[in-house]
């Protein structure tokens, strides 16, 4: 898909894996909206981006807040591309050291892991439908769920549920919006290089970099900047979870 000129929305795109994918959008030709909590740093991102790139303030758990930002998108040129990397990783356990997993806990994590996604999801796929159709497609959603959806470890019970979720969500909504011309597709990152991992001891590091087959790091940010840009050039794919991981595959603890 041609992005000259074309619009696209990235959520949690003020830092990390969505900063690499607001990067590899601009540099393919679209303006790109990024948008994230007002405590964010995405007036800087703006501002690294270039010209090209504008940032909303605002929660993806919040309609109208996502909806500022599709509108933003269009008023920029025709919406193309809606990426959701917006996330957290509350840990918790069925039951811990205090008692039961905390409802409001589990609901916490999926609000914003889940329902964020589907809240932009569905709102940029229906700015897309109103477009033309340029080399009979219309629009790309790229959602981020992780492996964890595969293989959640122990301490990982709403984060592992919440990215199962986005998995499932992928082929039905790709069955439905096929005949507006959308595709959608998702990546599940393996472990990346990104600030939720900035704080982790190094025997920490060096034993997650010890469990991924090949390449033996992290991944980089860039890499899933790459596969977002891939993933819109790439009209046959749709409907599919990509895991990005370097083989990796999660021990219980």
């Amino acid at each position: 898909m041609e992005l000259d000129g074309a619009s696209a929305v990235v959520t949690g795109g003020a830092s990390g894996l969505g900063l690499a994918a607001a990067r590899r959008l601009t540099a393919d030709g679209a303006q790109v909206v990024v948008l994230d909590l007002p405590t964010s740093q995405g007036e800087a991102a703006a501002a690294e981006l270039g010209s090209r790139a504008t940032f909303v303030p605002g929660d993806v758990t919040r309609t109208q807040d996502v909806a500022a930002a599709v509108e933003a998108a269009t008023s920029r040129g025709p919406l193309r591309v809606a990426v959701s990397c917006a996330g957290v990783a509350t840990p918790g356990k069925l039951v811990g050291r205090d008692g039961p997993l905390p409802l409001e806990q589990l609901l916490g994590v999926v609000t914003v892991n889940l329902g964020g996604t589907v809240n932009l999801a569905a709102q940029a796929a229906a700015a897309m439908a109103q477009t033309e159709e340029v080399d009979g497609e219309r629009g790309v959603i790229v959602n981020t769920a992780s492996v964890a959806a595969f293989e959640g470890q122990v301490g990982q019970i709403a984060y592992a549920a919440s990215k199962a979720g986005v998995v499932g969500l992928t082929l039905p909504a790709a069955r439905e919006l096929a005949a507006s011309l959308i595709r959608v597709v998702t990546i599940a990152p393996g472990v990346f290089e990104t600030p939720l991992l900035a704080g982790l001891p190094e025997a920490a590091r060096e034993s997650l970099e010890a469990k991924t087959l090949h390449p033996r790091r992290l991944g980089r940010a860039e890499e899933f900047g790459a596969l977002v840009g891939h993933i819109v050039a790439n009209p046959m794919l749709n409907g599919e979870t990509i895991r990005l991981d370097g083989g990796i595959r999660l021990e219980p603890r």
